[in-house]
């Protein structure tokens, strides 16, 4: 069929087509949650987003931003750029299916008939279709994250792969393995991935390597892909910046170079004499010079130098010299690594180099301060540190503690300390203190690995902060107890067996973190409301009521706002039933080659499951995730969806080739025709996952994020605490992209406890000046004062010693021993490390009643007290993202605002929450105890934010899809309005409450976000109560009644071990029920004794759970 391949290329263009045009119709036309602002700022200004990093993505992003003149539409550009990627990766998957098809269905490979063809290119959609409608990869095709790019490299890659294997035996085929190679350098800078593309890789190399293919070389095989992969990520990653470390070090510290001289210099080295290398093994003059600079080449790159000290140096060492015996190893004058091979190599590191090089771009663009400069990575170690996202810890794989074992303890000195081994030294420059020294770096720590008290194989549960958590998914732990020395006794602890361990990999690992996605994608999705092992939220679904109503109760009988979720989505299995088809026809097919009938499906087989496995369960393996993740992590196994997608493509062929053997004999063309309807399936995919992947119209993160901005006083330069990702990131996009409020400082609260952030917040940024830190960089550098201990009567003390001489207590102690400026400056600041101390749990900050009033706050009191009350009691110790807080306190002396964003929690802004005052979505520090005065909203600002300033994202838009994060946010909004109302009333301004209330119901409508207890409804109900809008107030209660009747009548169906892990699920809602019959009754409604029967009824069937 000699047009073949130009259907073969038409058709995948077509695929591109469809998927771009689904793509780009719903995507999101600003910025997502989650992590999506950020990125999309780290494109449009080059900025340094959180560790690893994405460079890559950061200058494609870059790309696709200058397409457009309006700041407001870089988001919707660099989400068209995820689009447009995603919709390459559909046609990638298509030819690579083809590709595969074509193997096992043509002769020698070739398609002879339009029967043959037919079927190739209907299994290839079918299974693009499918994978193009899947719910993970829909997901990250409509918004800026790097998931979408990365998927686009393991599709290229794998198609690349496939491509090689076709031109293997041509001239010039390793160009195809340099391609690949530059790619896999490429996608680090996007995603690390990729590089689990790897032993596909190797097992199509050694299939195609070999006739004859047995278990053993297959296992070898797979070995050595493992081992490329670990020379890659553990190798090239962080070799190239050891190596690179070990040039600045000699440059700077020995020859008094300016800092990074010895990395440009390494770098000059490195490529010198990889391209020494190249040509020396295309010029092959002379085998000893091809081997030492082969060698030179893989030392420069710190492959070898495992580890770090002396024997990082004896491992790189050894290694080198074992493999300068490899290289010189010939049998009958041919040696076993030919010159072709280290050429090859040696092109293939250098295109890593490429790609990798990406990288420079976040050591450029932080040496040059952007306001956001994560982490910092100025230099070739800072960078080391941020590539090997040291910020985040790591978690045991194959050897470690459980939960419950504590930290061994050792004695040093007179006292205890928590055991440890020394790692890697950690370097940092050395704060200059003139301008005439040189730059230094120097060691200000090490690398530390504690050491537990107990340990065992493979653990599962090793987080001692989700102890509680593991219990209650296991439904209690029994475990074993084990004696262990602790404090110099000996001591029994609770650990689990081996078995437990497993069934928690099994139950919650492997099953519901990734079996659940997995059908989710393939069978059906309940809802998209993320769960934690509930019967009613976020389980796989067939919408088979049998298949379901067996594993997850009377489906028919969950509350119709879960019915109802547009998240709910049932494939009837048929995509999964496809797969399997096709996986088992591949695996028995037996294909037509030039030596005869051969096993091409097995081989396929294994290449296609490995790339399965590694991007799924591998993947699964490597997290170790603990419960009560914050978000769902689909979105990290979309490349094992993608080969499952490739069977599902081959299922259609199976489905004909079956047709064609046992039906249609002598036609194939008609098997062919009618595999064709099983592109239905994916047409009955999109039918069920449009409506809940289309972001279209949808401003929420941008809105909301501007509404946090808006809160804040303007012409002052406020600053606002936050602490998590959806309470900072949108507000960061919306100063450093949209230019939004840039007067504003948004200070995280997470990152206010390191040196760089720190130094950050000390720089102006746009409109808005340093924040008032005084603090000498090593005053607060990594290492110094992180934990500042409470010593209650430590000051007492002190004044008591000095009571006779009052200018020493002056000098030493200040003029109010007890002001919280004085005891920064001669407590904490102090040089003795010993005096370092909160020296009373008791401090104050002397007010500047007239800097108050020019504030413009709300005095909230009869007057301006003299001084501020701070409580430290019931604290041991503060740490420096606190006294960070304490600091600014001091210094802005009320003329700059501070707010604490309201969905920071109270753990983390220094036990200032008696003096907030709520201004909108952020609540103002005063000097005032608004706890006691009861004035902890000003109403008139709040008036003013909600009603005139804050948007809505499009919330009045009845189609618009609000997944659960979304909705969390609207619930707070409508939250606001219903705490601004209910304080109108108490103050007597009864007008402005009732227009609070119906704006409320005009932007935030119950058609989009439905009303409940959390959203503050009830509230809004008792507002228009008190202005006899019983209808209106009845409207709201019975529709929360409702549902809280359709909840627990759900939970009354579970079994009682079921129905007890509900427990407060059933609380709230009877909760929920109690305070809507309380309303109703007020409210003289006609459906109060319907409820108050239900509410009784409630209380008998759940006493066990209410009266315990």
């Amino acid at each position: 069929m000699k047009q073949f391949k130009l259907i073969d290329t038409l058709m995948g263009w077509i695929a591109f087509a469809i998927a771009a045009f689904v793509y780009c119709s719903t995507i999101e036309p600003t910025a997502s949650f989650w992590d999506c602002p950020e990125f999309i700022t780290t494109a449009f200004k080059l900025e340094v987003g959180h560790p690893p990093g994405a460079p890559f993505f950061m200058l494609t992003g870059n790309l696709f931003s200058q397409f457009t003149d309006d700041p407001t539409k870089v988001a919707m550009m660099v989400n068209i750029m995820s689009a447009l990627l995603s919709a390459a990766c559909i046609m990638f998957l298509f030819w690579s299916i083809s590709h595969l098809t074509r193997k096992l269905v043509g002769e020698n490979g070739q398609i002879k008939t339009w029967g043959q063809g037919l079927t190739v290119e209907l299994a290839a959609m079918t299974g693009a279709m499918a994978y193009t409608f899947s719910d993970t990869f829909w997901y990250s095709a409509v918004e800026g994250e790097v998931y979408a790019y990365s998927s686009l490299f393991t599709a290229v890659v794998f198609w690349l792969i496939l491509k090689w294997e076709d031109n293997a035996d041509k001239p010039g085929a390793d160009r195809w393995l340099i391609l690949i190679a530059y790619l896999t350098g490429l996608s680090i800078g996007v995603h690390l991935l990729n590089l689990l593309c790897l032993p596909a890789l190797v097992l199509v190399w050694y299939y195609k390597r070999n006739t004859n293919p047995n278990v053993k070389g297959s296992l070898m095989a797979l070995l050595g892909s493992f081992v490329l992969v670990a020379v890659v990520l553990y190798g090239i990653v962080p070799g190239i910046v050891k190596v690179g470390g070990w040039f600045e070090l000699l440059f700077v510290n020995k020859l008094d170079q300016p800092f990074n001289t010895g990395l440009i210099m390494y770098l000059l080295v490195l490529i010198a004499t990889v391209l020494w290398a190249i040509w020396e093994s295309t010029k092959q003059k002379s085998r000893l010079r091809m081997n030492l600079s082969f060698i030179a080449s893989i030392g420069m790159l710190g492959i070898p130098f495992y580890g770090h000290g002396i024997s990082s140096v004896v491992i790189g060492v050894v290694a080198m010299v074992v493999l300068y015996f490899v290289l010189n190893y010939a049998k009958d004058g041919i040696h076993w690594v030919s010159a072709r091979l280290m050429n090859t190599t040696l092109l293939c590191l250098l295109m890593i180099m490429i790609g990798y090089s990406s990288y420079a771009v976040i050591v450029i663009r932080s040496e040059a301060n952007p306001p956001m400069d994560q982490n910092s990575p100025e230099d070739v170690f800072t960078l080391g540190s941020y590539l090997a996202r040291d910020q985040y810890g790591d978690s045991p794989l194959l050897y470690g503690q459980p939960y419950s074992a504590p930290v061994k303890m050792e004695v040093k000195g007179q006292y205890y300390v928590p055991a440890y081994t020394e790692g890697a030294p950690q370097y940092q420059r050395v704060e200059k203190k003139t301008e005439d020294e040189p730059d230094r770096y120097e060691i200000i720590d090490y690398k530390k690995k504690y050491i537990y008290a107990y340990n065992m194989l493979f653990p599962r549960m090793h987080s001692d902060r989700h102890k509680n958590n593991y219990e209650e998914w296991m439904g209690g732990i029994k475990g074993k107890n084990v004696t262990i020395d602790h404090l110099g006794e000996r001591k029994t602890i609770k650990v689990p067996t081996m078995w437990e361990n497993l069934y928690f990999f099994y139950s919650y690992q492997v099953n519901f973190m990734y079996w659940r996605y997995f059908m989710w994608n393939f069978a059906g999705r309940q809802n998209d409301i993320q769960g934690h092992g509930e019967y009613e939220h976020g389980n796989w679904i067939t919408g088979i009521p049998y298949l379901d109503n067996m594993r997850l109760g009377d489906q028919s009988k969950l509350p119709t706002e879960l019915r109802e979720n547009k998240g709910r989505n049932v494939f009837y299995c048929l995509p999964l039933l496809l797969g399997i088809i096709g996986l088992i026809w591949q695996v028995n097919k037996r294909a037509s080659t030039k030596e005869g009938m051969v096993d091409e499906g097995v081989k396929q087989f294994w290449v296609v499951f490995f790339l399965f496995f590694m991007t799924g369960l591998a993947i699964v393996l490597y997290l170790n995730q603990t419960p009560v993740q914050p978000r769902e992590r689909d979105y990290a196994y979309a490349g094992s969806f993608y080969a499952f997608a490739i069977w599902i493509g081959l299922g259609v062929a199976a489905i004909s080739d079956l047709l064609n053997k046992f039906v249609f004999k002598k036609n194939d063309t008609m098997g062919a025709v009618l595999s064709g309807l099983c592109l239905l399936v994916p047409v009955q995919m999109a039918s069920q996952t449009w409506d809940d992947h289309d972001r279209s119209g949808r401003y929420t993160c941008r809105d909301f994020g501007q509404n946090y901005l808006m809160s804040l006083d303007e012409g002052k330069a406020p600053i606002i605490f936050t602490n998590g990702d959806n309470d900072t990131f949108p507000l960061w996009y919306c100063q450093e992209t949209e230019g939004f409020r840039t007067d504003a400082r948004v200070c995280n609260l997470s990152y206010l406890q390191t040196d760089w952030y720190i130094d950050q917040m000390k720089r102006p940024a746009y409109d808005s000046p340093a924040v008032p830190i005084t603090w000498k960089r090593l005053q607060y550098v990594t290492g110094t004062r992180e934990g500042i201990s409470v010593r209650p009567g430590e000051l007492e003390r002190a004044i008591e010693i000095l009571k006779d001489d009052p200018q020493a207590m002056k000098e030493l102690l200040g003029e109010n021993p007890y002001e919280l400026s004085n005891i920064i400056d001669k407590w904490i600041l102090n040089d003795d490390e010993v005096l370092q101390c909160f020296p009373t749990d008791s401090v104050v900050i002397t007010i500047d009643k007239e800097a108050v009033r020019r504030s413009g706050m709300m005095i909230a009191g009869d007057s301006i007290p003299d001084v501020m009350h701070i409580s430290l009691k019931g604290k041991r110790a503060v740490y420096k993202n606190e006294m960070m807080i304490y600091e600014m306190l001091c210094r802005t002396n009320w003329e700059r605002p501070m707010y604490v964003a309201c969905t920071v929690g109270s753990d983390n802004y220094g036990s200032l929450g008696n003096n907030f005052v709520r201004e909108g979505l952020a609540d103002r520090i005063t000097p005032f105890n608004t706890k006691e005065s009861g004035m902890t909203m000003d109403t008139e600002r709040m008036y003013d934010n909600l009603m005139n300033k804050f948007r809505f994202g499009g919330l009045d838009n009845p189609d618009i899809y609000l997944d659960e994060t979304v909705l969390r946010m609207c619930y707070t909004h409508r939250r606001l309005f219903a705490t601004l109302a209910m304080q109108l009333m108490r103050e007597g301004k009864e007008e402005k409450a009732l227009e609070v209330v119906r704006y409320a119901k005009e932007v935030i409508p119950a058609e989009t976000v439905r009303h409940n207890y959390m959203s503050g409804s009830m509230d809004l109900a008792r507002v228009w109560l008190m202005h006899g809008e019983k209808q209106e107030a009845e409207g709201i209660v019975t529709d929360i009644a409702t549902n809280a009747c359709e909840y627990l009548d759900w939970y009354a169906t579970l079994k009682p071990r079921v129905q007890q892990s509900c427990a407060q699920d059933i609380l709230y809602n009877v909760y929920q029920l109690s305070n809507a019959v309380e309303i109703l009754e007020s409210a003289e409604s006609a459906n109060l004794k319907e409820m108050e029967e239900k509410l009784q009824a409630y209380h008998v069937m759940f006493s066990g759970y209410l009266y315990r």
